[in-house]
């Protein structure tokens, strides 16, 4: 727990109108991907056929788009921003393995590995001094 407030401390000191601009623009990204995940449903079909047995098609699409859209605003309004991100982090694993299963498209390929970087990065950095969690900090 003190290396939590510690990585607060430390990032609040050295936050920037950048970095939770850049915290911003990856939860809106993520909650458009749980948009689009839910409206293009042969794009999906196609991404869960190689994970045929592995679970119900069902469960699979409905957390990864809850996650994604939840997770997203509370990224954007800067809420629990590591717990977000914790949700987040077997999807995106999972995003940046898919790539080697089946087809390799590199586009794919950087959006998740960009994805994956911006979660550690904020997993470890948090939420910023521009957030809801700073602000409820504040508070008490």
């Amino acid at each position: 727990m003190t290396t939590i407030r510690e990585l607060n401390k430390w990032a609040n000191a050295h936050t920037n109108f950048a970095v939770d601009t850049l915290r911003v623009v990856f939860g809106i990204f993520l909650f458009l991907k749980g948009v689009s995940f839910i409206t293009e449903k042969e794009y999906l079909s196609q991404l869960l056929s190689s994970f045929v047995g592995f679970g119900s098609e069902m469960l699979l699409i409905h957390y990864i788009a809850l996650a994604h859209m939840v997770g997203g605003v509370m990224i954007v309004i800067g809420f629990l921003t590591r717990w977000s991100i914790w949700v987040q982090l077997p999807i995106i694993i999972c995003a940046f393995v898919i790539n080697f299963i089946g087809d390799f498209n590199m586009h794919n390929f950087i959006q998740s590995a960009v994805a994956l970087i911006l979660c550690i990065s904020f997993l470890l950095y948090g939420s910023g001094k521009h957030s809801a969690d700073y602000y409820f900090q504040m508070e008490k």
